[in-house]
């Protein structure tokens, strides 16, 4: 054989930049027997008479084709029919690989209500202890799930997310000519939030959500916005005075960040005072649990031109600049790294999936993909080399789905390395 063939070293091997830290790994039939123990309360409405696959099969496909990347019906199909020989070794698959169609009627059918429950009760095995978690809540529009000719409008969905394990929570729909305001309660009640600081922007800025996170025993920082004209222009107004004379003599707390990425420098300077200090503050009573009132200004230098942003804040929190501005700073991980990666990565916003149920069920079975691979952290890539990955080798694909059946985290834990 020529050098140029020649096997390596085992030691060679080991070494290669890209090779990721062993670990031991559960057997896939685990967890097979894990999926299927955690989706077994979804009940199969196909007629008897159609039934030429196993529920359990089709669930288990898809979800493997949607951590590999799938975007439709036709990559879960494809990606069964590629790997069907592996697939064989745990699952019964009496008629081989189902279609896109039997994919697509089965995703139909589904309640998305019993799959969310599922999915909720899986998320509290990934974790024991959120105390101090900062839980963003936002909402995302799914914009290719309209049907004009239905007279369908776009699926809206509000999700909630653990900003220390990178993990969705949750998530609820809005209804039809309905909004987040009716929404985010109905999620915060799916929650244990005690001892959690809730985060919302100005859509949730209201006094029956501040009344029910208070009496779930955690705490808010909530957006405020002209949608509460009154409170809003009394907030600012007291700001830009006090803000003009230095705040003297008023016990403020205060705290100044400076971050530089991507030809961008951002100034952030948070503000936080007692409620006492402004006075006669407009109905506070109506918030419950209300302690401090927030500032922040947020200067950004790019390369061609600078921006300015003043926003406030209503808070449960005691006035302390430090712990309060990084509550804020948290509250873009929901953005960042859970709705633009879903735009980006899972293609979300360009997915046409829009009969019956089927956009709310595809949408959480990416986010119970976009959990598996934020959790595997033994392979220091991009979520999408991670994806690529798990669709090329199979044993990387049982080991993002071996983080299932691992031992649950609490708050000062690592996610998933060896």
């Amino acid at each position: 054989m020529s050098e140029g063939f020649e096997t390596k070293s085992a030691d060679s091997v080991k070494n290669t930049r890209c090779q990721p830290k062993s670990r031991k790994i559960a057997d896939i039939g685990s967890i097979q027997q894990s999926l299927v123990e955690h989706f077994s309360d979804i009940k199969d409405k196909r007629v008897e008479r159609t039934k030429k696959h196993q529920f359990t099969d089709i669930l288990v496909i898809a979800i493997l084709a949607i951590i590999a990347g799938a975007q439709g019906w036709e990559d879960i199909e494809n990606y069964g029919i590629s790997k069907q020989t592996w697939l064989e070794e745990f699952l019964a698959l009496p008629n081989g690989i189902p279609s896109d169609d039997t994919f697509r009627r089965v995703f139909e059918l589904i309640d998305p209500e019993a799959l969310n429950r599922c999915f909720l009760r899986w998320v509290e095995t990934l974790i024991t202890n959120m105390g101090g978690e900062i839980i963003p809540i936002d909402g995302k529009t799914i914009r290719g799930s309209y049907d004009r000719n239905q007279g369908q409008s776009a699926l809206h969905l509000i999700s909630a997310w653990a900003s220390e394990h990178s993990l969705v929570l949750a998530q609820v729909k809005v209804e039809d000519k309905s909004n987040e305001i009716t929404a985010i309660p109905a999620l915060l009640e799916m929650l244990d939030i005690s001892g959690c600081i809730i985060t919302i922007d100005a859509m949730g800025t209201q006094t029956e959500i501040a009344k029910q996170i208070i009496a779930k025993k955690a705490d808010y920082v909530l957006a405020l916005k002209a949608n509460h004209p009154m409170l809003y222009s009394q907030v600012k107004e007291w700001f830009d005075k006090a803000q003009a004379e230095q705040f003297s003599g008023i016990n403020v707390s205060y705290d100044k960040r400076i971050e530089k990425a991507h030809h961008r420098t951002e100034i952030r300077e948070v503000w936080t005072v007692p409620i006492a200090a402004i006075g006669e503050l407009y109905q506070p009573k109506l918030w419950a649990g209300l302690q401090s009132l927030v500032m922040v200004v947020r200067v950004r230098h790019l390369w061609n031109k600078t921006t300015r942003e003043v926003q406030f804040y209503l808070t449960s929190l005691n006035s302390d600049a430090q712990i309060i501005g990084r509550a804020i700073r948290k509250h873009w991980g929901i953005e960042n790294e859970a709705h633009w990666t879903l735009d980006c990565t899972f293609a979300e916003d360009a997915c046409r999936i829009r009969s019956f149920h089927s956009p709310q069920n595809f949408a959480l079975l990416r986010r119970f993909a976009l959990n598996a691979l934020n959790r595997e952290q033994t392979y220091k890539r991009s979520l999408r080399q991670k994806m690529k990955r798990t669709a090329m080798d199979n044993n990387y694909m049982i080991q993002v789905l071996s983080c299932f059946i691992d031992n649950t985290l609490d708050s000062s834990d690592s996610l998933c390395q060896a």
